[in-house]
């Protein structure tokens, strides 16, 4: 038999074709004369059926040879059946088998419920290949597509920032240092200051990728490597970048909802709780925030930073993410704005995502005066030869501009409900792992 080359996900289209469908086997089940063997081919999951009256002896016998993760092709009749995955099923009418796969280390039965997850970590290469994680990468492909089209129908350019630099963006103790023909680089930790640049040549910009912080920290919520996406705008202050951040946040939601109920629903996400993520957004000072913590019986006292527990208990507060303004300067970067109505302030905010996932998105308005940066590299003991083309920005028509950084996995791992940021990404670098 010849049939058409399709892809799980394609097949709908094709009811009543004999198509032919190339995977691995995710999962076998018998009964006797009839045969079920699921085949996924990375769009999706297909069950096939095997009846022994319709094939060859010797076509029927394969099923015996099928482990999992079997790499094969599998030809027959496209047909619909609403207890089947995706709605369709095959009726299999021939089968070959490409790659063997000899006890897969990975068993069906527990692919996505091992209590230790150090026993997968070093098997990434495989575990992407579950059910969950397969969810997961598609979800992760979706909010990459939904940031990229936000800010293209928005009137962003991006402009792609150096993963080497010569200076900290946000100090030097979480800096990863390498050698540069000689002179010390170090990787990214933002590309902030150079969308700084890039946005007086382009008024709105942004830049996405990879960003680096050697901070030995071992919570579900940092990575040593993350991407971040990060834009920046000219002219703009502080409540033009929080109404930005919230339409942002609403637009990749409302993305994700519309075009992966089904991996949602693979990861038995809430989609209750998605659905009114929509601007307004709450927001509150920093020292609202404060008053909530001290309500709750925390030991906080104002000037001190939010940890995971704080930033928890804080957005418990709130059904939709909560944009927290104001914090104290002392605790923020140096290129931060003070607040003319209160110079202890800085001009900045943080979004934190509900259900105890934390901070998403940092950023603020940008100190835009020459005399008054010049004093924050002394104040915060910053080399400032090493700045000097960032002071150029505000000798050569310094403007008010703005921004903030969304990390992705953070946003991944908050919108399907997963615990840990290791999971919303491909290949995880975490304190004391590297390997696969």
């Amino acid at each position: 038999m010849k049939g058409r080359i399709v892809y799980i996900e394609e097949l709908k289209k094709h009811v009543g074709e004999e198509v032919e469908i190339r995977g691995w086997v995710y999962n076998k089940r018998s009964s006797g004369k009839v045969r079920f063997v699921i085949i996924r081919d990375g769009t999706g999951f297909l069950q096939c059926v095997m009846v022994k009256s319709n094939l060859a002896d010797e076509v029927f016998e394969l099923y015996d040879e099928l482990s999992l993760e079997t790499s094969v092709i599998v030809k027959g009749k496209a047909r619909e059946d609403r207890r089947a995955p995706g709605g369709v099923e095959l009726e299999l009418q021939d089968l070959k088998i490409m790659g063997k796969s000899v006890n897969f280390p990975i068993p069906k039965v527990r692919e996505d419920n091992i209590p230790d997850v150090g026993v997968l970590l070093p098997i990434r290469h495989l575990w992407l290949r579950t059910r969950k994680q397969w969810a997961l990468m598609r979800i992760r492909h979706t909010v990459e597509k939904a940031i990229h089209d936000f800010f293209d129908k928005n009137g962003f350019i991006r402009i792609d920032a150096p993963i080497l630099t010569p200076s900290a963006c946000e100090g030097t103790t979480t800096l990863f240092e390498t050698d540069y023909f000689g002179e010390k680089a170090y990787l990214t930790q933002s590309g902030q200051l150079y969308m700084e640049a890039a946005c007086m040549a382009h008024g709105r910009v942004y830049c996405f990728g990879p960003t680096f912080r050697a901070e030995k920290s071992k919570t579900r919520r940092h990575l040593m490597e993350f991407w971040m996406v990060e834009p920046e705008i000219a002219y703009a202050e502080l409540p033009d970048i929080m109404e930005n951040a919230e339409r942002f946040v609403s637009y990749i939601v409302e993305r994700v909802l519309e075009e992966r109920k089904e991996e949602l629903k693979t990861l038995e996400r809430d989609i209750s709780k998605l659905e009114h993520v929509s601007p307004p957004f709450p927001k509150i000072s920093y020292t609202e925030a404060v008053e909530i913590l001290k309500k709750k019986g925390f030991k906080f006292e104002w000037g001190e930073d939010f940890g995971g527990d704080e930033e928890t208990a804080i957005s418990e507060e709130f059904d939709k993410p909560v944009i927290v303004h104001r914090y104290p300067a002392k605790i923020k970067a140096f290129y931060m704005k003070r607040d003319p109505q209160n110079p202890e302030l800085a001009l900045c905010m943080d979004m934190l995502a509900p259900e105890g996932y934390g901070e998403i998105i940092g950023g603020g308005q940008r100190e835009d005066s020459l005399e008054e940066l010049e004093k924050r590299f002394d104040e915060y003991d910053l080399p400032k030869e090493a700045y000097e083309w960032y002071l150029d920005l505000r000798r050569y028509g310094t403007v008010p501009h703005a921004g903030y950084g969304l990390g992705i996995e953070r946003t991944i791992a908050w919108i399907s409900g997963i615990k840990h940021v290791r999971e919303a990404i491909p290949f995880p670098r975490l304190l004391e792992k590297i390997y696969p």
